[in-house]
């Protein structure tokens, strides 16, 4: 089995940009598979598949390969493990309580990629201020792969999250993201990309904002799974590439605010 997740590209360089796919993976240690009641199919729609190719925009890139039905990073430690369907969805997760020491193994895992993460940030911070770009998907199509998708309205293209940042600090960059992400065209439309509607962002955020306080901006990004059917998992290749472009077209912008904002 591969490692729980993977470092790519990170050195010791100044106005860094960072993306993380916290959601990415659908692997699970044999012992949590074995309580599992879960079908990988469903299991799949709730995962964020093919987020970490949206890492892939020339910046240092975390990828998580365990899923989050294993051990979910982006919520607090204490919820990280889901126990219960209202954990998840509603969904029947396991055939009886999860044993404690599957439990322990997976809260070890999340101890251990906030402890490598916060080494490799620190070393950032100190050189300079960085935005972290968490990547995440989401559903539209609650009701049924036949039914209405959830109203536009309620369901950005783009949902940006920004609850945990102070607007005082990271304002600019907020706005830099979200303009220049909103002036890409997709599948021959202009992104719909919009902040809080959907989500607001989660632990990595709040993680983020808490450690570094000035000195680190984590955008929380959800995009629509309009690049997927949902239900069924497969992949439109050429609209996942487009999303890939626009959010690698946003990274100049990102690190000249940087530039900017950073005192000499």
């Amino acid at each position: 089995m591969r490692p729980p997740f993977s470092f790519e590209c990170f050195g010791e360089f100044r106005h860094a940009v960072i993306a993380t796919a916290v959601h990415a993976g659908h692997d699970l240690r044999p012992s949590v598979a074995a309580h599992s009641a879960l079908d990988a199919v469903t299991r799949f729609r709730e995962e964020d598949p093919f987020t970490d190719r949206l890492t892939m925009i020339g910046v240092a890139a975390v990828v998580v390969h365990r899923s989050r039905f294993e051990v979910d990073l982006n919520r607090p430690r204490d919820g990280a493990v889901y126990r219960t369907p209202d954990d998840a969805w509603g969904i029947e997760l396991w055939d009886g309580p999860l044993p404690p020491h599957d439990i322990e193994h997976s809260l070890e895992t999340y101890d251990e990629f906030y402890a490598e993460l916060g080494h490799r940030l620190d070393v950032i911070a100190d050189d300079g201020p960085f935005v972290l770009l968490d990547l995440h998907s989401y559903n539209h199509r609650r009701n049924g792969r036949d039914a209405p998708a959830g109203a536009a309205d309620d369901n950005p293209g783009v949902n940006v999250g920004t609850g945990p940042l102070d607007r005082r600090r990271w304002g600019r960059i907020i706005d830099v993201f979200v303009d220049e992400m909103g002036r890409r065209e997709v599948r021959g439309e202009r992104l719909d990309v919009r902040e809080n509607v959907r989500f607001r962002g989660g632990e990595l955020s709040r993680w983020v904002a808490q450690r570094y306080g000035d000195r680190g901006c984590a955008l929380a990004i959800e995009f629509k799974k309009t690049f997927m059917d949902e239900w069924t998992g497969d992949l439109d290749e050429q609209h996942l590439e487009e999303l890939r472009l626009a959010l690698a077209a946003a990274v100049p912008a990102l690190v000249e605010e940087l530039r900017c904002s950073t005192p000499t």
